[in-house]
């Protein structure tokens, strides 16, 4: 008898669990079904626009520079500003004071003054950057919004001048890819009779340093240290809305 018991209570343990695991399924499915369209009713935004980068001040850093008479200096570099195409593109989270942001850019090319040796150095670089946003919404059409995020330098193109080969001994130059964080504090506004038109203008300031390496025609590496970019990027363009 007792036996039969423990048998209808396990049959009917196993039977609630059962339901209970079916329950759970089920509001987690429609949990993700909600959060699936909460997320579908976002918007995007494309946005075309001009950047001025400025690296940070006139001083990129200190490298060690080796001498082709022997030994090496600390010089201070100093990294050119520069004007380019910068699209980006923008998801706003339905319901939401969030959205998220990737920059794009055509590529930037900058002259680098070594010492007292102007362009002695160049290299190309794309500086994708994804930021989290908060948006102030509010009853007004103009939406400020500040921004954190991560950056990365993907370098490419370095040339050192023949001054500099003359002056060092090397004869190619590296940059490493870096990676770093980014602010950005900015506004949108759309006027009323811009349907999804608008403008923008922001300020980023990415924290980002590349390491170079300069190269001798035996093929000796030589560290020279870290060019420190640290730029300030401002932007100005038109946005648009699907």
């Amino acid at each position: 008898m007792w036996l039969h018991n423990i048998n209808t209570h396990v049959y009917y343990l196993f039977i609630h669990s059962r339901r209970l695991f079916n329950m759970l399924k089920q509001a987690a499915l429609i949990a993700l079904l909600g959060m699936s369209a909460s997320a579908m009713a976002g918007q995007w935004q494309v946005k075309i626009g001009g950047s001025a980068l400025a690296p940070q001040n006139d001083d990129n850093g200190t490298l060690n520079i080796p001498l082709a008479a022997g030994g090496s200096a600390a010089m201070k570099a100093e990294v050119s500003n520069e004007i380019n195409f910068t699209p980006s593109i923008e998801y706003i989270f339905a319901n939401s004071p969030l959205s998220v942001e990737l920059l794009l850019a055509a590529p930037f090319k900058h002259d680098v003054n070594i010492g007292a040796i102007d362009d002695a150095a160049s290299f190309k670089h794309l500086p994708p950057t994804i930021t989290a946003k908060y948006n102030f919404k509010n009853s007004t059409r103009f939406t400020p919004y500040v921004g954190v995020g991560a950056t990365v330098v993907v370098p490419w193109d370095e040339t050192l001048s023949q001054t500099t080969k003359d002056a060092t001994g090397a004869e190619s130059l590296d940059a490493d890819i870096a990676y770093g964080v980014a602010g950005q504090v900015g506004f949108n506004y759309h006027p009323a009779d811009a349907k999804n038109w608008g403008v923008f203008a922001d300020v980023r300031y990415a924290n980002v340093k590349t390491e170079l390496t300069a190269k001798t025609p035996d093929g000796t590496k030589v560290k020279l240290g870290d060019l420190e970019v640290n730029p300030w990027v401002y932007t100005i363009g038109y946005s648009y809305k699907f």
